[in-house]
């Protein structure tokens, strides 16, 4: 009987810590939707993870021990589910129309980041293993959006989570103001085709990349954002590669045989999603629907994520983990006009 009693206890706290969480996304994105945050290109996952941290090491005190559970249901679980779900913005009709110079981009830019994020925090920067990819998946592919790809994949803690999207926060951000003054004051000899190549290529959010490239034209935003969301289905294989280095290193590291590959469900089920978006099997009103809650549920995860994240973790590693982000920022701009430029003489 008390087993009962418990288990009910515990299922009753669990589904308080999920409301919580749910209750402060609701305040975040409404924080997140006021001209002078949306005016920046800041998601609300973003907010999220900023204003969970802030509560987690102020008021965490406050929120009963009980309803941790919820929480971490939230940065776990509910996490998964959504990243699934962002596969509902691709579709295979889009990236089929910026052709192979867009494809070309989009392969050679998050390739060639994730290899010099993970060698430059790893060796340069002496950051562990999953910090290092963290920093550089949210460069290299949909910022806050991979780093909540990679995290669920890596099971690395939420402070290392919480280093990658600073450096998202800000590399981006930065982006959104310097990518249109360098093309104003034609320093970027690109035309529409390179602009929307370059900026959907190199920025780090999807939000951002929207917001420098409007600067420009609206047929640069157009390419640009395809460029972009070409790179988010590259998170597929990505994941599917990541997970067969660590079982490889794993095995490696203990001797044994190569145990079963784990592959990440929702990346498959992300897969999955962009084949019937690409067949519009749902209607145009559900589709939006789905992905305003996949956006809620992706910043109630950053949220949860933000609460579970420790200030004192962050310290330690935080200068090494932007000092990262700012030499794969370096290489972005730099290797991106080169690599921008090389496929345009290519494919263009």
């Amino acid at each position: 009987m008390s087993t009962i009693v418990v288990s009910k206890l515990s299922t009753r706290g669990q589904l308080n810590g999920i409301l919580f969480v749910a209750l402060f996304a609701a305040a975040v994105t409404r924080l997140a939707s006021m001209p002078a945050i949306a005016g920046l290109g800041v998601s609300p996952l973003i907010v999220g993870i900023v204003a969970g941290a802030i509560y987690g090491n102020a008021l965490r005190h406050g929120m009963p021990e009980s309803w941790a559970a919820g929480v971490n249901f939230s940065a776990r679980k509910l996490l998964r589910i959504a990243v699934a779900f962002f596969g509902l913005r691709v579709s295979l009709q889009e990236i089929a129309q910026v052709g192979l110079a867009g494809v070309a981009e989009s392969v050679l830019i998050v390739v060639s980041t994730l290899a010099i994020g993970t060698w430059a925090g790893m060796k340069l920067m002496k950051l562990d293993r999953d910090t290092a990819l963290l920093t550089a998946a949210g460069s290299a592919i949909c910022g806050a959006a991979a780093v909540l790809a990679f995290e669920s994949t890596l099971q690395s803690k939420p402070h290392k989570s919480a280093m990658a999207v600073g450096s998202v926060v800000l590399f981006g951000t930065l982006s959104m103001f310097l990518y249109p003054l360098a093309m104003h004051a034609g320093w970027l000899h690109l035309d529409t085709l390179g602009a929307g190549l370059f900026f959907g290529g190199t920025i780090h959010e999807v939000a951002q990349v929207v917001g420098a490239a409007s600067n420009v034209s609206p047929e640069a935003t157009h390419i640009a954002t395809i460029v972009k969301m070409t790179r988010v289905m590259l998170l597929v294989p990505v994941l599917l590669a990541i997970g067969f280095w660590i079982n490889r290193s794993r095995a490696s590291a203990t001797g044994a045989q190569k145990g079963k590959l784990a592959v990440p469900w929702f990346a498959l089920g992300f897969l999955a999603l962009v084949i019937v978006n690409s067949l519009h099997i749902l209607p145009e009103a559900a589709t939006s629907t789905l992905n305003t809650l996949d956006t809620f549920a992706l910043t109630m995860a950053m949220t949860a994520l933000g609460m579970e994240t420790r200030f004192s973790q962050i310290r330690e590693a935080g200068p090494r983990a932007l000092a990262t982000g700012a030499i794969l920022y370096a290489w972005l701009i730099g290797g991106g006009l080169a690599i921008t430029y090389g496929v345009q003489h290519l494919f263009g």
